[in-house]
């Protein structure tokens, strides 16, 4: 590869801090014309080889950028501002060299993936090049940034030659961390999301519960939301569905309802993915004047319905102490998706969005002797469940610009 070619491809490499997607872009022409093969090819069989993860920090990996250097190799490698889709990075170093570092290389990659996933979206080197600024760096990209996972992380010095090329520093030690969750102004994004789609509200009376038989009749090992003497459902951990960086997956404990309604009958389907039995409470049992709501995600499964998750929680209550702060409140009687108001006569009147399928939590035990179950007449349609489901990356009405 020529000289030309290699210092291409280096400007490629920057990180975005130091260069424009229109340059970006403009330099990837060039290249094509070139190199007379794909950039992809390239760029993962002939630069910035990430090092291997048994190495430590007195050992050094093979670079394509330059030779091994003297400058001076990071140490105790720091972790901090850690966001879902960003982070910063600082460390020590000796002093003798420090003058002649132009530029670090940061080697990031997905931790259980790290010896052979060099690219977290095409065309993406796990290699940042960030010129040498003052410690700590800020390191921030949705495109190869994901929040809730886990990352390994490894830096080198590097100067920059009279002929283009770098000299690099042996790498530091790998060390690892994990991104966060959504924050509430990532939450508050999708949030205004899904209201544009909700569509108009339509009236309901009861919440919904779907399980097999058994699971309403008898004590079981495979259903621990249950207590021994089959009194009470009770709360269990939401499981991974919907965007990865929703911070009730796996956190918040609650029950699951639905309350969505047919529109030519007003009453709930009858078929469910969830089984054949269904439990039903009045609406004001679990939503009243002492319940708070709260919006939890917004995602869909690779086809056109898209699900919304909300949380009610009484006032006061466990699930309500983990909302606050973690998740936007909803007005309880003015909001898009699922609203309780007082009527002139005293009764509660509820409502649900039409066009999104509503996923309810309820975060406390709720007693089988306050609703009533019954067998639905309908099928059990498993592919449309939503346990542990997967949120579609590509889809533009549910998804924001950080990591799914």
């Amino acid at each position: 590869m020529n000289r030309q070619i290699n210092e291409q491809l280096q400007i490629f490499c920057l990180s975005p801090h130091d260069i424009t997607e229109t340059e970006r872009a403009a330099v990837r022409l060039r290249l094509d014309e070139d190199l007379k093969v794909p950039l992809q090819n390239v760029l993962s069989e002939n630069v910035m080889e990430p090092p291997d993860s048994s190495l430590t920090g007195s050992e050094s990996a093979d670079s394509s950028i330059g030779d091994v250097d003297d400058l001076p190799v990071p140490q105790q490698i720091r972790i901090s501002n850690i966001t879902c889709d960003s982070f910063k990075i600082s460390w020590d170093m000796d002093s003798t060299g420090r003058e002649r570092i132009t530029h670090y290389f940061i080697d990031l990659n997905k931790k259980e993936n790290k010896n052979s996933n060099k690219f977290k979206h095409k065309d993406v080197p796990t290699k940042l090049v960030a010129k040498a600024v003052p410690l700590p760096m800020k390191v921030r990209g949705h495109w190869f940034l994901s929040p809730r996972t886990e990352y390994t992380v490894a830096v080198q010095t590097a100067a920059k030659q009279p002929d283009g090329g770098y000299g690099v520093s042996r790498w530091s030690e790998i060390i690892e961390f994990c991104t966060a969750d959504y924050s509430t102004v990532h939450l508050n994004q999708l949030l205004h999301k899904a209201e544009a789609i909700a569509g108009r509200m339509l009236p309901f009376t009861v919440f919904y519960r779907n399980q097999q038989q058994e699971y309403f009749q008898q004590a079981s090992p495979s259903y621990r939301s249950r207590d021994a003497q089959c009194h009470r459902m009770l709360p269990a951990v939401k499981d991974n569905s919907g965007s990865h960086g929703s911070p009730i997956s796996g956190k918040l404990e609650g029950v699951f309802f639905s309350c969505n309604t047919e529109f030519n009958t007003g009453k709930p389907p009858q078929d469910s993915p969830y089984g054949p039995y269904r439990f039903q409470i009045q609406a004001d049992i679990l939503f009243n004047h002492n319940t708070n709501i709260y919006f939890g995600d917004f995602y869909c499964m690779y086809t056109s319905y898209h699900y919304v998750i909300l949380v009610l929680a009484p006032d006061g209550s466990k699930g309500d102490v983990f909302c606050k702060g973690r998740l936007p409140a909803l007005d309880r009687s003015n909001n898009c998706f699922l609203s309780c108001t007082e009527e002139d006569d005293g009764l509660l009147s509820f409502r649900h969005a039409q066009d999104v399928i509503l996923e309810v939590i309820y975060t406390e035990p709720v007693d089988l002797s306050s609703g009533m179950v019954t067998q639905i007449s309908g099928h059990q349609l498993m592919s449309q469940s939503t346990l542990n489901a997967k949120k579609d990356p590509s889809c533009k009405i549910c998804n924001i610009s950080v990591g799914r």
